[in-house]
């Protein structure tokens, strides 16, 4: 075939309308006109010779020609600006771009802290975070959206096998209760005393209270015991609300280690129930490794990683990641391993999306 019978915008434009729906939502999205979007879809349609949407219905529609198109239109895309990023790379970080993604916790208080470190020392390199559930994290890592990413939650089969996954910092749900709570007088609290507590918690059908239930149940609690007095849709709100003394909550130590500290929350000590889950680094073996991400996977990560993570290599711990831990506040890992502290979200793409904890 001596001409292609379609262009990278047809390609692009063909992708926008199949994640937004719509081709007026494709077209706000790519900042063009809708008429022209319709355009570059109909001379596509002519050029290949088939029907790409099925116009019956309020939504577009890809037909199976469509998507099949769309299959080869990601890795098209993908292999496209690879090129690019490798061409950025021949600046020496002078330039050049790093997507990392996380879940919801991760990408609130972890991620900002690392992308903080980098851009330090990189400030030329753009750096995008995309926050995302655990599952499509996995895939924007396989279809080369994203470079690399910490998860917290499980992984699709299909991803096991195709992704690099490496086990990186352990991250702990404490309880914490208001500093006027009676329990707060005490040393130490037990399992059985938490069937008195009532509790404030996310809602019940999201994702990151499903996944919470999940870790405490692991953990031999029975949470059908849990009296859930009040149901709300964020961790800050759950903050506010057990300062305000409507009762304790369960949180990821890494969102309350500046209320911990400023006296404002009270942390237990549970004598007979530790809630941890394992953070897992993942990449994509098989992909381009750009030079802005391998020296944020060199020199950043092994800052932040548990003392047994593969990323914490013996000479990086010994040198260069004591100076930058050293202002680093622990998170749930022991204080040699360095790790987050509470701070502020950086930039996130399509946050609103079901995330997990």
């Amino acid at each position: 075939m001596a001409d292609l019978p379609f262009t990278l915008d047809q390609l692009r434009i063909l992708r926008a309308i199949a994640s937004e729906g719509s081709f007026k939502k494709a077209a706000d999205s790519l900042y063009v006109t809708q008429p022209a979007v319709s355009l570059q879809i109909q001379n596509l349609e002519k050029q290949l010779d088939v029907s790409l949407f099925d116009r019956g219905g309020r939504k577009a529609q890809l037909t199976e020609a469509g998507h099949l198109l769309l299959s080869y239109c990601d890795r098209i895309l993908s292999q496209c600006q690879e090129a690019c990023r490798a061409l950025d790379d021949l600046h020496n970080l002078k330039g050049g771009s790093l997507v990392v993604g996380a879940s919801q916790t991760t990408g609130t208080y972890l991620m900002p802290r690392m992308i903080g470190l980098f851009r330090q020392k990189y400030p030329d390199v753009a750096v995008q975070l995309q926050v995302h559930s655990t599952r499509r994290t996995g895939w924007s890592v396989a279809n080369g959206q994203i470079d690399l990413a910490i998860i917290g939650g499980e992984l699709p089969s299909e991803l096991n096998e195709l992704l690099q996954v490496v086990p990186y910092a352990s991250d702990e749900l404490a309880l914490v209760l208001p500093v006027k709570h009676p329990l707060a007088r005490l040393a130490e609290i037990s399992k059985d005393d938490l069937y008195r507590l009532g509790f404030v918690c996310l809602d019940a059908q999201s994702t990151t209270r499903k996944m919470v239930d999940q870790l405490l149940a692991r953990s031999g609690l029975d949470v059908g015991r849990l009296k859930i007095e009040m149901e709300l849709n964020s961790f800050e709100a759950i903050k506010n609300a057990v300062q305000s003394g409507l009762g304790a909550a369960f949180l990821p130590v890494v969102s309350i280690e500046r209320e911990l500290a400023a006296g404002n929350l009270f942390r237990p000590n549970l004598v007979d129930l530790s809630v941890r889950r394992q953070l897992k680094l993942i990449t994509h073996p098989a992909r381009y490794c750009s030079r802005a991400s391998e020296a944020f996977r060199r020199e950043i990560l092994p800052v932040f990683a548990s003392p047994d993570s593969p990323l914490r290599q013996p000479a990086r711990a010994a040198q260069g990641a004591p100076q930058m831990a050293a202002a680093v506040p622990a998170m749930a890992v022991p204080a040699a391993a360095g790790s987050v502290g509470s701070g502020t979200p950086l930039a996130s793409v399509d946050s609103s999306q079901p995330q997990d904890v």
